[in-house]
């Protein structure tokens, strides 16, 4: 097996083992096998970082081998530039989740742990596939998990969320089912999403394909305005769920559009490049003010994950190396910063059992450390420079600029409202005197929680200051990709 192989079937295999160990008796034993099966899926994408090879736009760690041959489908599996830093990502998300609900599930906690390491490795693969049928079994199978994770371990309300998670994400990716079938078609039998690439398809056939992966992708990211499922979903999901769903699984739809749209249908995302960009800036304002009036802390920073979000896509269509350098950069940020946001609100929820912003304030006279960690997160959410939050969006925006100086005046208000409702946020919740009988009973986090916020906490700071590693890694795949979407014009 090759490390994208181990990387993608090592969470799989403790997950599976995971579930045959049944009941809660085991809950101890089960908790550290999930902490062991996470570690070791986090550590064996470790020496991709050191053997990949700068400079180059081509896919390295290939693998390759016949899966479904009567369909000349293959289990093929490969990493460039744009698809590199989600597979190390996903790994080190799932150790943070995995620790941070160490206490706060007491059910079936075989199943949960299981679940989570399943989908880390399920995601893994949409990361790694190079072969369209298997991205799509990829792409699919991860709603299996976040499905029941969401439905058994959610809030009061979490059997209309998960149904409607389900069949929102589902519905889009049919259409795009029937696109892959057609490229299968048009490349002569074949699956490989490097030959689609290539494929001399007339305006109109680029036109249907682009819209058939927007229903896919656009629902996943989630776009408006078929952002509606999120807050949602966010508001039941138990907070791991939360974690893992604004960390990982929204950017599989934004990664979508850069492996699939963009060089596909080059002609056409250029055409049709105005209503991206509209409805990505229509996320980053409209969606931020509707941020604004939240009273429940979930479902303000889903919405504000929806606004980020929004800034990737404007990214990746104003097709300029600024632009789509940003958005993935952004993509990386928006994993580690929502993630802390939504395990920061863990946090509060475990001891007052409250997302609602008015049952909290003064919450810093009681905890203080955790306030620390919780400001941080919030300025990174602002875009404060210094944090992972500001350097993709102040890419994205210089980049709008240089395409056009009033998409970027319109991108750059985003950072206003962001402030807005982050900092209205922090305020309602964390200062001023205790508030009431809740709050003067908490107690500061405890050694476990210490350390996921530490390390999300050094994460953000170092990507914050130091973002070249993640920019060298991306730049010449970036190019390449806007090249060939150049290129697509003369020919």
């Amino acid at each position: 097996m090759g490390l994208l192989s181990l990387a993608i079937w090592t969470p799989i295999a403790f997950g599976v083992l995971l579930l045959a160990l049944g009941r809660d008796e085991h809950a101890r034993a089960v908790r550290w096998i999930a902490l062991l099966g996470a570690l070791i899926g986090f550590l064996v994408t470790l020496p991709l970082y050191g053997g990949f090879e700068l400079g180059t736009a081509a896919m390295q760690f290939v693998e390759k081998a016949a899966w479904i041959e009567r369909f000349n489908i293959h289990y093929h599996l490969g990493v460039d530039g744009i698809s590199f830093w989600f597979v190390p990502l996903t790994a080190f998300i799932t150790v943070i989740v995995v620790v941070a609900s160490w206490e706060s599930i007491t059910e079936r906690v075989n199943q949960y742990m299981g679940a989570f390491l399943i989908l880390s490795g399920l995601m893994i693969g949409v990361f790694a596939a190079l072969d369209g049928m298997l991205f799509y079994v990829f792409f699919e199978a991860t709603l299996i998990p976040m499905y029941l994770i969401i439905g058994i371990w959610g809030g009061p309300n979490k059997i209309y969320a998960a149904f409607k998670f389900f069949l929102y994400t589902l519905l889009g990716s049919l259409l795009m089912l029937i696109a892959l079938i057609y490229l299968y078609n048009q490349s002569g039998g074949s699956f490989e999403i490097a030959t689609w690439h290539q494929l001399p398809l007339s305006g109109r056939a680029q036109t249907l394909l682009f819209f058939a992966f927007f229903a896919a992708f656009a629902v996943k990211v989630p776009m408006w305005p078929v952002h509606t499922w999120l807050p949602d979903v966010h508001v039941e999901a138990p907070t791991g769920g939360s974690a893992v769903l604004a960390a990982i699984m929204l950017k599989l739809g934004a990664y979508g559009f850069l492996r699939f749209s963009l060089p596909i249908a080059p002609d056409a995302s250029r055409e049709w490049a105005w209503l991206m960009i509209g409805l990505s800036l229509i996320a980053v304002i409209y969606v931020g003010l509707v941020a604004m009036v939240q009273k429940d802390m979930k479902k303000l920073v889903a919405y504000s994950s929806v606004a980020h979000m929004g800034f990737v896509t404007l990214g990746f269509f104003i097709f300029n190396d600024l632009g789509v350098s940003g958005g993935l950069v952004q993509m990386i940020a928006h994993g580690f910063v929502s993630g802390a946001m939504f395990l920061s609100i863990g946090v509060l929820y475990d001891r007052v059992h409250s997302r609602e912003i008015a049952a909290y304030g003064g919450v810093v006279n009681t905890m203080p450390n955790f306030t620390a960690f919780a400001l941080l997160f919030a300025m990174a959410n602002c875009g404060l420079p210094g944090t992972a939050g500001f350097v993709g969006e102040w890419m994205v925006i210089l980049g709008a600029v240089k395409a056009n100086f009033w998409i970027g005046v319109a991108a750059a208000t985003a950072l206003i409202f962001g402030a807005a409702y982050t900092l209205w946020m922090f305020k309602r919740v964390y200062l001023g005197p205790v508030a009431n009988d809740n709050v003067k009973g908490l107690s500061d986090i405890v050694t476990r929680e210490f350390l996921v916020l530490a390390v999300l906490g050094v994460a953000v700071l170092a990507m914050g200051l130091f973002p070249r590693p993640f920019t060298d890694v991306m730049d010449v795949s970036v190019a390449e990709l806007l090249k060939h979407v150049a290129l697509s014009k003369l020919n």
